[in-house]
Protein backbone atom coordinates (compact mmCIF):
# COMPACT_ATOMS: atom_id res chain seq x y z
CA UNK A 1 0.00 0.00 0.00
CA UNK A 2 2.65 2.24 0.96
CA UNK A 3 4.24 2.24 -2.39
CA UNK A 4 0.82 2.64 -4.20
CA UNK A 5 0.62 6.09 -2.43
CA UNK A 6 4.26 7.00 -3.24
CA UNK A 7 3.61 6.17 -7.31
CA UNK A 8 0.43 7.94 -7.44
CA UNK A 9 1.97 11.16 -5.43
CA UNK A 10 4.55 10.87 -7.90
CA UNK A 11 2.14 10.94 -10.57
CA UNK A 12 0.47 13.43 -9.28
CA UNK A 13 3.37 15.75 -8.73
CA UNK A 14 5.34 14.94 -12.14
CA UNK A 15 1.60 15.94 -14.15
CA UNK A 16 1.03 18.91 -12.17
CA UNK A 17 4.30 20.39 -12.95
CA UNK A 18 5.07 18.87 -16.26
CA UNK A 19 1.72 20.06 -17.73
CA UNK A 20 1.31 23.83 -16.90
CA UNK A 21 -0.84 24.73 -19.45
CA UNK A 22 -2.28 28.17 -19.05
CA UNK A 23 -5.91 28.04 -18.56
CA UNK A 24 -9.12 29.57 -20.13
CA UNK A 25 -11.39 29.88 -17.50
CA UNK A 26 -11.17 28.35 -13.83
CA UNK A 27 -12.32 24.49 -13.52
CA UNK A 28 -15.96 23.64 -11.67
CA UNK A 29 -14.85 21.57 -9.06
CA UNK A 30 -15.37 17.47 -9.23
CA UNK A 31 -19.01 16.33 -8.44
CA UNK A 32 -20.15 20.46 -8.26
CA UNK A 33 -22.79 21.57 -10.35
CA UNK A 34 -22.57 25.20 -11.37
CA UNK A 35 -23.21 28.76 -13.22
CA UNK A 36 -20.30 30.10 -14.86
CA UNK A 37 -19.48 32.51 -17.34
CA UNK A 38 -16.65 31.82 -19.94
CA UNK A 39 -14.74 34.89 -21.24
CA UNK A 40 -14.54 35.84 -24.59
CA UNK A 41 -11.76 33.90 -26.27
CA UNK A 42 -9.85 33.17 -29.20
CA UNK A 43 -9.80 29.33 -30.60
CA UNK A 44 -8.90 26.77 -33.44
CA UNK A 45 -12.05 24.18 -34.10
CA UNK A 46 -12.05 21.43 -36.20
CA UNK A 47 -14.53 18.99 -37.09
CA UNK A 48 -15.47 15.24 -38.08
CA UNK A 49 -18.79 13.83 -39.78
CA UNK A 50 -17.68 10.99 -37.30
CA UNK A 51 -19.07 10.80 -33.28
CA UNK A 52 -16.61 12.60 -30.72
CA UNK A 53 -15.60 9.54 -28.94
CA UNK A 54 -15.30 7.10 -32.32
CA UNK A 55 -12.04 6.10 -32.20
CA UNK A 56 -10.46 7.19 -35.38
CA UNK A 57 -12.07 11.31 -35.43
CA UNK A 58 -8.70 12.52 -35.90
CA UNK A 59 -9.50 15.90 -34.16
CA UNK A 60 -7.09 16.28 -31.79
CA UNK A 61 -3.97 15.28 -34.14
CA UNK A 62 -5.35 17.96 -36.58
CA UNK A 63 -5.20 20.56 -33.89
CA UNK A 64 -2.33 19.45 -32.20
CA UNK A 65 -0.15 19.55 -35.50
CA UNK A 66 -1.63 23.30 -36.16
CA UNK A 67 -0.20 24.49 -32.79
CA UNK A 68 3.24 22.62 -33.16
CA UNK A 69 3.67 24.10 -37.09
CA UNK A 70 2.73 27.64 -35.45
CA UNK A 71 4.64 27.59 -32.48
CA UNK A 72 1.70 28.08 -30.01
CA UNK A 73 1.80 26.66 -27.17
CA UNK A 74 -1.07 24.34 -25.36
CA UNK A 75 -4.18 25.18 -23.57
CA UNK A 76 -6.57 24.43 -21.30
CA UNK A 77 -8.96 23.16 -21.84
CA UNK A 78 -9.91 20.93 -25.13
CA UNK A 79 -13.40 21.32 -25.85
CA UNK A 80 -15.77 18.38 -28.11
CA UNK A 81 -18.99 18.43 -29.38
CA UNK A 82 -20.10 15.00 -29.49
CA UNK A 83 -22.53 14.80 -32.36
CA UNK A 84 -20.92 15.44 -34.76
CA UNK A 85 -17.50 15.73 -33.40
CA UNK A 86 -15.51 19.01 -32.62
CA UNK A 87 -12.62 19.89 -31.14
CA UNK A 88 -11.41 23.27 -29.85
CA UNK A 89 -8.09 24.55 -28.03
CA UNK A 90 -8.28 28.04 -26.64
CA UNK A 91 -5.46 30.18 -28.07
CA UNK A 92 -3.04 31.47 -25.37
CA UNK A 93 -3.40 35.56 -25.16
CA UNK A 94 0.16 36.07 -26.81
CA UNK A 95 -1.18 33.71 -30.05
CA UNK A 96 -4.81 35.11 -30.04
CA UNK A 97 -3.10 38.75 -31.08
CA UNK A 98 -0.81 36.96 -33.78
CA UNK A 99 -1.30 37.88 -37.66
CA UNK A 100 0.31 35.37 -39.12
CA UNK A 101 -1.96 32.74 -38.09
CA UNK A 102 -4.33 31.69 -40.84
CA UNK A 103 -7.17 29.38 -41.25
CA UNK A 104 -6.49 25.92 -43.46
CA UNK A 105 -9.13 23.59 -44.72
CA UNK A 106 -9.45 21.94 -41.37
CA UNK A 107 -8.37 24.16 -38.68
CA UNK A 108 -10.91 27.30 -38.48
CA UNK A 109 -10.11 30.25 -36.32
CA UNK A 110 -12.63 32.26 -34.19
CA UNK A 111 -13.40 34.51 -31.23
CA UNK A 112 -16.24 34.06 -29.46
CA UNK A 113 -18.23 36.20 -27.16
CA UNK A 114 -18.40 35.80 -23.37
CA UNK A 115 -21.21 32.89 -23.04
CA UNK A 116 -22.93 31.81 -19.88
CA UNK A 117 -22.67 27.59 -18.68
CA UNK A 118 -24.35 25.09 -16.47
CA UNK A 119 -21.27 23.06 -15.82
CA UNK A 120 -20.79 19.51 -13.64
CA UNK A 121 -16.86 18.40 -12.81
CA UNK A 122 -15.96 14.97 -13.42
CA UNK A 123 -12.82 12.67 -12.54
CA UNK A 124 -12.01 9.76 -14.09
CA UNK A 125 -11.83 8.50 -17.63
CA UNK A 126 -12.69 10.75 -20.53
CA UNK A 127 -15.40 8.19 -21.95
CA UNK A 128 -18.79 8.13 -23.40
CA UNK A 129 -20.07 6.34 -20.21
CA UNK A 130 -18.68 9.42 -17.85
CA UNK A 131 -20.06 11.98 -19.86
CA UNK A 132 -23.58 10.73 -20.40
CA UNK A 133 -23.54 10.08 -17.06
CA UNK A 134 -22.66 13.83 -15.99
CA UNK A 135 -24.99 15.06 -18.72
CA UNK A 136 -27.93 13.28 -17.13
CA UNK A 137 -27.04 14.39 -13.63
CA UNK A 138 -26.53 17.81 -15.56
CA UNK A 139 -29.70 18.27 -16.87
CA UNK A 140 -31.44 17.42 -13.89
CA UNK A 141 -30.19 19.74 -12.31
CA UNK A 142 -30.97 22.44 -14.65
CA UNK A 143 -34.37 21.55 -15.40
CA UNK A 144 -34.91 22.36 -11.53
CA UNK A 145 -34.43 26.08 -11.88
CA UNK A 146 -36.04 28.52 -12.96
CA UNK A 147 -33.68 31.64 -13.94
CA UNK A 148 -32.14 29.70 -17.09
CA UNK A 149 -33.29 27.20 -19.49
CA UNK A 150 -30.95 25.59 -21.76
CA UNK A 151 -29.69 27.49 -25.19
CA UNK A 152 -27.70 25.28 -26.83
CA UNK A 153 -26.41 21.70 -27.21
CA UNK A 154 -24.19 20.53 -24.48
CA UNK A 155 -20.26 19.33 -24.27
CA UNK A 156 -17.13 17.84 -23.15
CA UNK A 157 -14.65 19.70 -21.21
CA UNK A 158 -10.82 18.34 -20.92
CA UNK A 159 -8.76 19.36 -18.86
CA UNK A 160 -5.65 17.23 -19.25
CA UNK A 161 -3.45 15.47 -21.29
CA UNK A 162 -3.48 11.97 -22.20
CA UNK A 163 -0.63 10.85 -20.09
CA UNK A 164 -2.22 11.83 -17.16
CA UNK A 165 -3.84 8.45 -15.32
CA UNK A 166 -7.41 7.83 -15.56
CA UNK A 167 -8.46 8.58 -11.84
CA UNK A 168 -6.77 12.16 -11.97
CA UNK A 169 -8.42 13.20 -14.69
CA UNK A 170 -10.66 16.39 -14.52
CA UNK A 171 -13.23 17.56 -17.11
CA UNK A 172 -16.73 18.41 -16.99
CA UNK A 173 -19.53 18.72 -18.97
CA UNK A 174 -21.10 22.38 -20.33
CA UNK A 175 -24.72 23.20 -21.35
CA UNK A 176 -25.04 26.49 -22.64
CA UNK A 177 -27.49 28.39 -20.91
CA UNK A 178 -29.84 31.73 -21.31
CA UNK A 179 -31.89 33.77 -18.79
CA UNK A 180 -35.65 31.53 -18.59
CA UNK A 181 -37.73 35.43 -19.03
Amino acid sequence: MKTFLRVALAIVAATTTLGAVSEAYPRTAFGELELKTLPAARWMRTESSKDYFSADNGLFMRLFRYIDSNKIPMTAPVEAGISPGTMVFYLDEASAKRADLAETPLVRLSSVPERRVAAIGIRGAYSRENYEEALKELRAWLAKRTDVKPAGEPYAVYWNSPFVPFFLKHSEVHIPVAPAR
